[in-house]
């Protein structure tokens, strides 16, 4: 099978082209794409020489264009949903709305589809799934927990609800009045997983895992009633299943994303992933807990905006990359990232979300709502 890997520089990318060098009798790297990490980009190239590189926030440049040798250089989002169309397997890793259009055009053209843009859910949820429906598109979650919850679905049939679980991120027992002072550093350190440093603070925030809750509705057709959050320190168990008849089915597995990365790209083999086997006698406990809505504001706000329906969630979603955006950049306080998402939810409310046009409108007016909201806060 080709592979086209998109946000190839990020983390995800990075683990998917780990296990892919396991198995170079099964997949061969068609294209590799990058915003516009050019020497980053061009040393996988030299590695793995696929056909297609894409700097999807470049403009063309002819020099640029020499150095990559044999590997033809595309530049533009346009170039990302050409290849997304023509690979026969995509891993979707772009983080944020900007992996939306690729992952559309990989689904409308039915082929393979390893989600791990979670955005593309979250903000087009009914656009994708129907365009999946249609053209016969497979999608695989790549998030832990979702793999997890596939892994554990058994087609759906008696099932009372899905439990996504959260390592709590490196806040999980700060006293909330600390919160004010956190720095981005702090925020990044996550306990258990090595992340960008968006998703990193969207853990710290648990709107990695609201963002998750948006994203398991459409998977798995649930209602927001039917889907819990719990946190679970330990990250071994990524997720579970309880049926109408009390079994619970959990998937364990140490915390590294080559597991779901591999279980998507072999389906429904198995392969190996490079990964570390869990020691279960090593393990000291297995622990649970609810979130503290009052620690975790971002979590209720996700549910929220799932239940509203329509543009909600893509408005969401906006006002989060811009609080975070400006977090990162030192602009916001950690705990006005909900406050600046909240703001932006009361301001627009939801419209019909009946086509990429409309859900991409309201992406650009929650972006720029958010971004004033950001510099009311500094003024």
């Amino acid at each position: 099978m080709n592979l086209a890997v998109l946000g190839a520089t990020g983390s995800v990318g990075a683990s998917t082209l780990d296990v892919v060098a396991r198995h170079p009798d099964r997949y061969k790297v068609f294209a590799l794409s990058a915003n516009g990490s050019a020497d980053a980009l061009l040393k996988l190239c030299q590695l793995h020489k696929p056909r297609y590189a894409v700097l999807s926030g470049v403009a063309e440049n002819r020099d640029l264009r020499k150095q990559f040798g044999e590997t033809e250089l595309l530049f533009g989002a346009g170039a990302l949903e050409q290849v997304a169309r023509e690979a026969e397997v995509v891993m979707a890793a772009i983080v944020g709305a900007a992996g939306l259009p690729s992952t559309l055009a990989a689904v409308r053209a039915g082929r393979r589809v390893l989600l791990a843009n979670k955005e593309a859910l979250v903000m087009g949820g009914a656009l994708v799934m129907e365009a999946a429906k249609r053209s016969g598109a497979e999608l695989l979650p790549i998030d832990s927990e979702h793999n997890a919850v596939f892994q554990c679905f058994s087609g759906g049939k008696g099932v009372r609800k899905i439990i996504l679980t959260a390592s709590g991120g490196p806040f999980r027992s700060t006293a909330p009045e600390l919160l004010t002072k956190v720095t981005p550093d702090q925020a990044c350190a996550h306990p258990n997983w090595v992340m960008g440093r968006k998703i990193s603070v969207d853990s710290a925030t648990m709107m990695n895992k609201g963002l998750e809750v948006i994203e398991a509705r459409w998977l798995f057709d649930l209602p927001p009633e039917r889907i819990e959050v719990l946190i679970h320190p330990q990250s071994i168990v990524h997720s579970l299943v309880e049926y109408v008849d009390g079994s619970m089915i959990a998937q364990l597995s140490n915390p590294d994303m080559r597991v779901p990365i591999a279980h998507a790209l072999g389906f429904p083999e198995r392969i190996e992933s490079g990964a570390r086997s869990l020691d279960l006698a090593a393990l000291k406990s297995l622990s649970f807990e609810r979130p503290d809505e009052a620690r975790f504001p971002c979590l209720p706000l996700a549910y929220a905006a799932l239940r509203a329906g329509g543009t909600a969630a893509a408005v969401l979603n906006a006002a989060n990359e811009i609080a975070v955006e400006a977090f990162l950049a030192a602009r916001l306080p950690f705990t006005a990232i909900a406050r600046v998402i909240a703001d932006t939810l009361s301001a627009l409310p939801a419209q019909p979300a009946a086509g990429l046009g409309e859900v991409l409108e309201a992406d650009d007016r929650a972006r720029r709502f958010a971004a004033s909201r950001v510099l009311a806060r500094a003024a």
